[in-house]
């Protein structure tokens, strides 16, 4: 048992931490296409710069490292109780130790569990099969990418791409629009499983299965290998770029798969995985629990995924002292580069729905919210960021307009921007949205000087407020003062881009 636990902790520790050689190919072709210089390609720098940070720390590469997902097999007379139960205790140590976030929440009162443990967490799939060893595979697919799953029931209209039939070409459709839909939302450049048919609940899954495939294989149905190929020549021409900032890469991987269907019911189901594909595998002797190999993973190490030791400034980017004034946001245009030092506070779904009907624990005139749920832990009587990338901003677009009245917010940061309410609040009171680049948790935590307090902490460490002091903290302002929106542009260019797609295609 313990010999099963060292190997299980391993895993853990291993998939959030370190991306498998496949991602990280898939991740410096995508630098060497983007054109230098522009938005996508700063974010592609920091996020290589991350990767190799996380790696080198052995620290969580995105804050939100997800919901743990295990596919197991396991040779017949296995005691599947034991191993759920060394699973579980490992997954508790782990995010003890700042390697998993407390990511499990009471749905019905809100009460974080503290331990990742709780009625369905961690996912945990059995399956029987005649071999000697036992294999166990784990994905961390955090909420951002999370939410950006869809699910088609064909036929459909599908503007701009008119109706999507029960066919190959309507299923083509489908997936063309679940690039597009998800944005920068689930932290572009990004991955796909699709599955094709099944029921509502197990089309879902056969597409979360698809996200094991390795992103170099090639599909055994030649119909689907061919379709495969099809979405990868073709996705990336809908311009939509890393974070969502425009660009010529926007997928790094489309794996396909199909189960049978009921003649009523025909449905395409896409899992969306983001840059961060944190997935690992091992085979384990069953006897022992000890590691014989691992999956994913080739004879040759790791290498530097950066281009440059540190983030490549240009001179021109705009350095700011927080809190801000209104003179100095009105000055700002969407597409500047800022980099912030001072004091700033995190504030996601809890604090903003607090914030609406109670002051604030601390003056947020001229203050900046950033949109984080950070890993954090405690070092006697301080507090230490261990990783602190951006969360999915539009949850908070109900909110946000009120927040930024009432407390005089100068500039809010997250990932995947805000819509027309956030923005026309950001025009008329003196404001901007800038964007973090998402899952880059390392490299913001290493931006973080100081913790100076925490209030609300009954909310759960990602839900509570943090008043952290940070220096060159970068960001991209892609929402200004004056009405523009870099978000509405690039999904106005991408929409028009994928109309083109609405004619049937052969491949």
């Amino acid at each position: 048992m313990k010999e099963l636990k060292e190997s299980l902790k391993a895993l853990v520790v291993e998939t959030s931490t370190n991306l498998p050689p496949d991602v990280r190919r898939a991740l410096a072709d995508a630098m060497k296409r983007e054109t230098p210089d522009t938005r996508s390609s700063l974010a592609l720098d920091t996020i290589a710069i991350n990767v190799d940070m996380a790696c080198d720390g052995v620290a969580p590469i995105c804050q939100d490292t997800g919901m743990p997902t295990f596919e197991i097999k396991t040779p017949v007379g296995t005691n599947q109780i034991l191993m759920t139960k060394v699973i579980r205790e490992v997954i508790a140590e782990a995010t003890r130790e700042g390697k998993l976030r407390k990511n499990s929440v009471d749905s019905l009162t809100g009460k974080n569990s503290g331990d990742n443990l709780g009625p369905g967490t961690p996912i945990i799939h059995f399956e029987q099969w005649e071999e000697d060893d036992i294999e166990v595979r784990l994905i961390l697919k955090g909420g951002g990418c999370e939410n950006k799953n869809i699910q088609y029931a064909l036929p459909v209209e599908l503007p701009p791409l008119d109706r999507a039939d029960r066919n190959l070409d309507g299923i083509r459709k489908c997936i063309l629009h679940a690039v597009f839909q998800a944005q920068g939302h689930g932290c572009s450049v990004g991955a796909i499983g699709v599955a094709i048919g099944g029921d509502r609940t197990s089309g879902y899954q056969n597409a979360k299965m698809q996200l094991f495939r390795p992103l170099d294989d090639i599909n055994p149905d030649p119909a689907l290998a061919s379709l495969e190929r099809y979405v990868m020549d073709n996705a990336n021409k809908l311009g939509i770029g890393t974070m969502g900032f425009g660009g010529a890469v926007s997928l790094i991987g489309c794996k396909i798969g199909a189960y049978n269907r009921l003649p009523a019911s025909f449905f395409v189901s896409v899992a969306y995985d983001c840059w961060a594909f944190r997935r690992l595998g091992v085979v384990l002797d069953a006897r022992s629990g000890a590691i014989k190999r691992w999956l994913y993973k080739d004879d040759t190490p790791s290498v530097k995924l950066a281009r440059t030791e540190g983030l490549p400034l240009t001179g021109r980017e705009v350095r700011l002292n927080v809190p801000l004034s209104e003179e100095q946001v009105r000055s700002l245009k969407v597409g500047d580069v800022v980099l912030l030092s001072g004091l700033m506070h995190t504030g996601r779904d809890e604090i903003h729905h607090h914030l609406l009907t109670h002051d604030s624990p601390v003056d947020l005139r001229g203050a900046t919210l950033y949109h984080c749920g950070p890993v954090a832990l405690r070092q006697g009587e301080e507090w230490f960021i261990n990783a602190a990338g951006p969360t999915t901003s539009n949850r908070e677009e109900p909110y946000e307009a009120d927040i930024i009245k009432k407390f005089g917010l100068r500039a809010v940061i997250g990932k995947g921007g805000m819509g027309a309410k956030t923005l026309r609040a950001l025009k008329e009171h003196g404001a901007v949205y800038l964007n973090a680049i998402g899952g880059a948790a390392q490299y913001y935590a290493k931006c973080i000087t100081k913790v100076e307090g925490v209030d609300f902490l009954d909310f759960g460490v990602p839900e509570a407020m943090w008043h952290i002091r940070v220096k060159d903290f970068p960001a991209i302002v892609t929402m200004d003062a004056h009405g523009n929106s870099l978000h509405a542009d690039v999904e106005r260019a991408s929409g028009e881009e994928l109309a083109k797609f609405a004619a049937p295609a052969t491949f």
